[in-house]
């Protein structure tokens, strides 16, 4: 994951774009990726640890009525924390991740594993539906991972 954090990194700086994050299930963990580049405070603009629904719609802009008909682990939700993190910390790209990180949490239409990933580039915003295997520390770091081969995708780095 350090390779990847230094090469969008470098590409961030090369597009003078700023990045910011909004994690839910990742406590904070793909921010901990980015930040452990040297040089990071050029491009790294912050992040929110939105873990309860109340943080989510006051910080990140997520609306109520989406948390109640979506749920907080849903495309809905990943799309607007994305975007609202986006907006309030003024960057040119944002990421959010929210899923269920386990062992507790699931029911039937949400199991273990399903993890939302939005990267919001302008007016444009990617979400992609994940089902990781595994642990929880598994599943964090397969979502971290995920993001970043997101993020790296929209600033056209190529793999």
């Amino acid at each position: 994951m350090k390779k990847l954090s230094r090469l969008i990194g470098g590409a961030l700086l090369e597009k003078g774009l700023k990045l910011a994050l909004a994690e839910s299930c990742t406590g904070g963990l793909l921010s901990s990726v980015i930040t452990d580049t040297p040089g990071s405070s050029e491009y790294f603009q912050g992040s929110v640890v939105a873990y309860a629904n109340e943080v989510k719609v006051s910080e990140l802009g997520v609306k109520a009525a989406t948390l109640k008909k979506h749920g907080a682990v849903s495309k809905e939700t990943a799309r607007e924390m994305a975007q609202g993190v986006r907006k309030a910390f003024h960057a040119g790209i944002s990421a959010s991740i929210t899923g269920i990180a386990g062992p507790g949490g699931a029911t039937a239409r949400k199991p273990v594993g399903l993890v939302f990933i939005a990267v919001s580039n302008g007016g444009k915003t990617v979400v992609r539906k994940f089902l990781f295997k595994g642990g929880r520390t598994s599943i964090k770091r397969q979502s971290a991972q995920a993001a970043l081969l997101m993020i790296a995708e929209a600033v056209r780095i190529k793999l």
